[in-house]
């Protein structure tokens, strides 16, 4: 008796594993920020896009692909040349994420790498074709006007291929050695003149100073001329005797000098 309950108990835990199984088979799982394409055996890739869930399926005859629909970051580095024919280095940072209607399509004519193949060919043709249309100079002074043309390029380019670009902007941006040195050596040039201009400019100055200054004692001694012409020596006689008495205020105070009296006889005590 109790080994007919034990064999009837093993059936039953058989069916019961055999059934978790095919259930849990027929059973996948959709995260959140992911949608699923079903491929079919018998019919191919299905139009329909499953959504976020538990979802079943009929084992062996169907296989989910699940896709991560939220915006993802790349970073693209492209060497290409200006206008003036300078090699440029840019590397482009771009937010994609696939059109959730388009993922059939995307998975049969392209497939689950499908960033890998897309993203880096039309990153590289639209950079390289806007970059040809500046000189090196515009790609620094009009950075914000390139960037958005790079963004409307792309962005077209890739909704022929089901990607929504959220985001496209550019991060690096360098030159050769060859034009860097070039642009430093016109930066030192252009402070070497600078340089020149203002010592050109104060030399300028300091002439125009001096001709005022020789200007101004001419027309001091012209002056000078006339009112000794009109009022005679009686002016440099003043001026000598201010002369005179400033010189004699001068030496009276210093303890050097000693004032003989004229016309007396002074005895002066020499050493034997």
């Amino acid at each position: 008796m109790a080994a007919k309950v034990f064999e009837n108990l093993g059936k039953l835990g058989l069916g019961l594993a055999v059934a978790g199984g095919v259930v849990n088979s027929a059973l996948y799982n959709v995260d959140a920020g992911h949608r699923a394409v079903i491929f079919d055996r018998f019919r191919g890739v299905q139009d329909t896009v499953v959504g976020e869930g538990t979802h079943f399926l009929i084992p062996w005859v169907q296989k989910p692909i699940i896709f991560d629909c939220r915006s993802r970051p790349r970073n693209i580095p492209v060497i290409t040349g200006s206008k003036d024919l300078q090699n440029v280095n840019i590397t482009l940072r771009i937010l994609f994420r696939p059109v959730t209607a388009q993922l059939p399509r995307i998975f049969t004519s392209i497939g689950e790498d499908y960033d890998e193949r897309v993203l880096p060919s039309i990153t590289t043709e639209i950079l390289k074709s806007v970059v040809a249309r500046f000189d090196a100079g515009e790609l620094i002074t009009q950075r914000e006007l390139v960037s958005r043309q790079v963004s409307e390029d792309l962005t077209e380019r890739a909704a022929t291929f089901g990607l929504i670009l959220d985001d496209v902007s550019l991060t690096h941006l360098t030159f050769g050695k060859e034009f860097t040195e070039a642009v430093e050596m016109k930066q030192v040039a252009q402070q070497e003149a600078e340089r020149a201009r203002f010592i050109v400019e104060k030399a300028e100055q300091q002439k125009k100073a001096a001709v005022i200054s020789a200007e101004g004692d001419s027309k001091a001694a012209e002056l000078i001329a006339n009112s000794l012409a009109t009022a005679g020596d009686g002016l440099i006689e003043l001026r000598k005797l201010e002369a005179a008495e400033d010189i004699a205020y001068q030496l009276s105070r210093s303890r050097n000098i000693t004032y003989l009296p004229s016309g007396q006889s002074v005895l002066l005590q020499l050493p034997q």
